[in-house]
């Protein structure tokens, strides 16, 4: 574990830091620390987070708008339609949401902001040189297209046969369990993703879009090229293989787009009446946007640690990443 001192020295680089070194999930530690895995998943499932966020949109989606597999054995454009705007609109309630609270009125001015620095505007590095507009852009013209055709297309295999399915009524333990299981598996997938993101071709040509955003902001979560929509949302394909339902794919899709707003917001929770009332940023993915070549992966599953990429947050992790870094672009 790194020292206070060494945490301190990292600390002072930035507006706000956690104060301590920043941990995986306490279910891979040794020994057993069952306390600590509990309150892990507490945060998780029992309290206002962006996975309760999700779950709750989606059973929406399946009470309001979502289309049934019945309406979906014919392509249509009216259940098509239905399911874009079903992603659309609460992503943009929320990305604009926290937005205009942030960032435009400022709500709680800089208290928990990781970075001090607003979102950037006349620079040509952004589309429309502005850093939000062109956040806006890619998030919900290519972002939520990519998300309504991954899940169009599972529809319409569902509703033909061509993917399994499975209900409450006919497997209650594998129903359940396939929201745990969910974002084991979105760990797994975006770390080796992400990870080639990185090589020298696909970030020129693709990752690099996303990393304009040294400072993040909420608009800045799936702002990304084309190609890496189509790679980032590839972790639904696994709908295709396993026996799962229309409640689980659109769980999937909102974990995936509503998740990295807030993760992405900048700050590290949600201040209203003088008290935090949600967990934001995550600033174990805030440092991969500051030092690039690290924290590939989530909280969630220790890959960073296992693989030699994790930083903790420690002024010795930043010159570990530095040093490897400078090795990967000399060769």
């Amino acid at each position: 574990m790194p020292t206070e001192a060494d945490i301190g020295e990292e600390k002072a680089r930035w507006h706000f830091h956690p104060g301590e070194a920043v941990e995986n999930n306490p279910l891979f530690s040794w020994p057993p620390r069952p306390r600590a895995v509990f309150l892990w998943y507490r945060a998780y499932w029992l309290v206002v987070s962006t996975t309760t966020l999700s779950l709750f949109v989606a059973l929406m989606a399946i009470w309001l708008w979502a289309p049934t597999l019945a309406q979906t054995r014919n392509l249509g454009i009216g259940w098509i339609v239905a399911v874009w705007l079903g992603f659309l609109i609460p992503h943009a309630a929320l990305a604009g949401g926290l937005h205009l609270w942030l960032y435009r009125a400022k709500g709680q001015g800089t208290t928990r902001k990781y970075d001090k620095r607003g979102q950037i505007s006349d620079n040509g590095t952004f589309t429309f040189r502005s850093q939000v507009l062109d956040n806006m852009f890619w998030s919900l013209v290519s972002g939520i297209s990519f998300a309504t055709l991954y899940t169009v297309v599972w529809f319409w295999a569902a509703a033909n046969g061509m993917a399994a399915t499975v209900t409450f009524a006919q497997n209650p333990i594998w129903y359940v369990a396939w929201f745990a299981i969910m974002p084991a598996w979105g760990s797994f997938h975006f770390y080796w993703v992400h990870r080639a993101l990185h090589l020298p071709a696909l970030y020129k040509h693709a990752h690099a879009l996303h990393h304009r955003n040294v400072n993040v902001g909420p608009w800045s979560g799936i702002s990304m090229h084309p190609i890496e929509h189509m790679i980032y949302f590839s972790s639904l394909l696994i709908h295709f293989v396993v026996p799962t339902s229309p409640m689980h794919i659109l769980f999937h899709v909102y974990t995936f787009t509503l998740h990295p707003i807030c993760s992405h917001s900048g700050f590290d929770g949600l201040i209203a009446a003088g008290q935090k009332r949600m967990q934001l940023g995550d600033f174990f993915h805030q440092l991969h946007h500051r030092y690039f070549e690290c924290n590939y992966g989530t909280v969630e599953m220790p890959w960073d640690k296992w693989f030699g990429t994790f930083h903790d947050g420690s002024e010795a992790a930043t010159t570990r990443t530095r040093a490897f870094k400078k090795q990967m672009y000399t060769k």
